[in-house]
């Protein structure tokens, strides 16, 4: 060990740091070297070989818990440690990629959360002249359907891409998004709700189809806090939703309800 060389010489050689070289010695990667006869610990070639091997696996990927074991293992035993550590190397890579896709979308704006179908929705909004407010409280409400409802998203798309079809509809949707500046005790939110629940029970086809609409019959919580999106901001569009479903079970319409 007269031939050695000090920690930091050692580290320097390895191209890591004095800390990491402790570190491999608390965990028991390395061998602490005995002290020469000044005191200092002494790091000869098996020591630095052994340094370079941790560094260079653990720069690899493998986890410091598995250095050591792969390291002491035999050849058949080494090379299956080494192709475990690739294939989860490997599936690291493809999550790092397809989180990178992600925020690439993100980017490019909502495309991240909604399909295609849903944004050219969005645009047709605009495009009918719907407020921006508006077509961002519906951007809200399709993400959060996606998310709880999935399998009836696809029918609340359709159910939306008819209403939008409908005239009569954009113009009744337009009156209750202006109607939220209105007071909640207003008697003109309850004449609105009943000229909405009249036009869909003159349209029945904007109120969607049984099929269609299963997946929300059986996800009713669900349904709850989709339909009543921003209410605590928004009291006269809670209590127009809530008046609109009062008039159409009284018609005789199934509407998902707790």
């Amino acid at each position: 060990m007269a031939y050695g060389v000090t920690i930091g010489q050692a580290a320097a050689f390895a191209g890591v740091t004095v800390k990491t070289v402790r570190h491999y010695h608390k965990l028991g990667l390395l061998d602490e070297p005995p002290r020469d006869g000044s005191g200092y610990r002494r790091y000869g070639s098996d020591e630095l070989l052994r340094l370079v091997q941790v560094r260079t696996l653990a720069a690899a990927g493998v986890p410091l818990a598995e250095v050591g074991v792969v390291l002491d293992a035999d050849v058949e035993r080494f090379g299956a440690a080494l192709a475990d550590v690739q294939r989860r190397l490997t599936e690291q890579i493809e999550e790092l990629i397809a989180r990178r896709e992600t925020l690439h979308q993100l980017a490019e704006g909502d495309r991240a959360l909604l399909p295609e179908r849903a944004l050219e929705l969005l645009h047709r909004m605009s495009a009918l002249g719907f407020e921006p407010d508006y077509v961002t409280t519906q951007r809200e409400a399709l993400v959060l359907s996606l998310a709880l409802v999935p399998e009836g998203f696809d029918g609340f798309l359709t159910l939306l891409e008819h209403r939008l079809d409908d005239p009569g509809y954009v113009d009744l949707a337009k009156r209750c998004w202006e109607a939220e500046n209105w007071q909640p005790d207003d008697p003109r939110v309850g004449e609105l709700a009943a000229a909405v629940a009249e036009h869909f029970l003159a349209n029945p086809t904007l109120l969607g189809n049984s099929g269609s609409l299963q997946a929300w019959f059986d996800s009713v919580p669900q349904h709850r806090v989709i339909n009543y999106h921003r209410q605590d901001r928004m009291p006269v569009s809670a209590r127009l939703t809530s008046l609109i479903e009062t008039k159409l079970r009284s018609a005789g319409v199934s509407v998902p309800h707790q």
